[in-house]
């Protein structure tokens, strides 16, 4: 037992990360934190998985129980096993049989959520955004590589078959030298209201289900989806649907580090703030530069809007170089259809729909939907972070564009940023938002 304690001690494990190596053949339990929305999909998504990698969802966890019944009987009805249900993440994470867990929770809970998992020797598949500010998205990429554990963000499109066909073309040079991504997030937002604050629903437990944010009265306006337009819990449409398409637009300019500058500008329009509660803007523009030159733009529209590029682009992106541009229509039934123009020719000469291009989906397996869950569960089977797709490193620069254009636009300046320090070049005020004011006990280490 000695020698074996020194072997473990010399690899760099710690004993719950140890115990968390699979083998080939072992089965992989999960747990689900988040069941209402996107956790819905999740369990969608590995109960496709179940056979292909003998694995299991055995716990389902939410601060509002209310969702037990439903979400356990879908388990059920997909696998042939009802997993046991559980308010207290403490509780899932505690629990020895649990290998991977699985969060779909609001965004103030990411970071945090995956931090105590990591540290509980737990492989963590993260929804987007990977952290809800800049210093707790660095302590996740600490507490993945000091416990040895495998963090996969949920940028899913990176692996999408034609995403991954339309970055090879840009990284190899097919419209030349891209110098600037444009990120399109168009996506109609209605007014959801205004309430009074009251009493929380018996089946929540708000006070977990607050965490990180400092307290403050329920209100039913603030709660499930709604928690997206507030700033202590989300991050609007940029940090929703849009981080996606910022993810894209990295991806795209092959960028491996933070923008050196920032500038975001908008605001609420076509809603009456007397008779919706909502605090993060629905139409946002940002501009961001690296230290190269290389720009990202970024546009918000959550009123009425029209559709960009030849494509009818919503959703998605605009990648133009020194020899022509690509256009990406993301997250439509395509999942990535692409084309790319020479020059100012009007006919592309390249695409998803090429006879190159069906030849290169023919060696990817899978449906798209379930290919980013799937990477995951082979990257923790093999134990290396190099096999995922959007791994936390990755995951954390993506998810550091809009975060650093929310506070651009909070403070309605131009910023600028140093990407080896993480700290905004002499301004004190905007370094105060890199960070929060954390309620205990719900509290992101310095130390984790």
């Amino acid at each position: 037992m000695g020698t074996a304690a020194i072997g473990i001690g010399g690899m760099g494990f710690s004993s719950k990360s140890y115990a968390s190596i699979i083998g080939a053949n072992d089965r992989i339990n999960v747990a689900i934190v988040g069941i209402r929305g996107r956790g819905t999909a999740h369990i969608d998504e590995w109960s496709a998985l179940k056979d292909k990698h003998n694995l299991r969802i055995i716990t389902l966890c939410d601060t509002d129980e209310q969702f037990f019944e439903a979400r356990s009987k879908k388990v059920l009805d997909n696998t042939g096993f009802r997993p046991t249900t559980e308010w207290d993440m403490h509780k899932v994470l505690d629990n020895p049989d649990i290998h991977a867990v699985s969060f779909a929770t609001p965004n103030h809970w990411h970071a945090l959520g995956a931090i105590w998992a990591c540290q509980a020797g737990k492989h963590v598949y993260l929804e987007k955004p990977a952290c809800h500010n800049i210093f707790e998205g660095r302590k996740v990429i600490q507490a993945a590589s000091k416990y040895n554990v495998r963090v996969q963000v949920g940028f899913q499109g990176r692996s999408y078959k034609n995403l991954i066909e339309a970055m090879k073309f840009l990284h190899e040079g097919g419209i030349g030298q891209v110098y600037m991504a444009r990120g399109l997030c168009f996506k109609p937002r209605d007014s959801f209201g205004i309430a009074k604050d009251s009493t929380p629903p018996r089946t929540l437990h708000y006070d977990r289900w607050l965490g990180p944010a400092l307290w403050r009265e329920y209100n039913e306006k603030r709660s499930h989806y709604n928690w997206h337009w507030f700033w202590d819990t989300g991050d609007g449409d940029s940090g929703n649907q849009g981080v996606h398409e910022f993810d894209i637009a990295r991806w795209g300019l092959n960028k491996h580090e933070h923008p050196v500058s920032v500038y975001s500008n908008g605001g609420i329009y076509g809603i009456d703030p007397k008779e919706c509660a909502q605090e993060t803007p629905n139409v946002q523009s940002s501009l961001f530069k690296y230290r190269d030159g290389t720009m990202l733009e970024f546009e918000t529209r959550g009123r009425y809007f029209n559709q960009e590029a030849g494509l009818g682009i919503n959703i998605g992106n605009i990648f133009y170089g020194t020899e022509g541009y690509l256009e990406l229509k993301a997250w439509d039934k395509s999942n990535g259809e692409w084309q790319a123009f020479r020059k100012r020719e009007r006919i592309p000469f390249a695409g998803s729909n090429t006879d190159e291009s069906n030849k290169m989906a023919a060696t990817l397996t899978g449906p798209d939907s379930t290919a980013h869950f799937d990477n995951f569960i082979a990257a923790v089977r093999d134990g290396k972070d190099d096999l995922l797709h959007a791994n936390i490193n990755e995951g954390f620069h993506s998810s550091a564009l809009p975060l650093l254009g929310n506070i651009s636009y909070r403070l309605g300046r131009q910023l600028k940023f140093n990407g080896e320090l993480e700290k905004f070049e002499n301004d004190a005020e905007a370094d105060t938002m890199l960070t929060r004011n954390y309620r205990k006990p719900y509290v992101v280490p310095d130390q984790v």
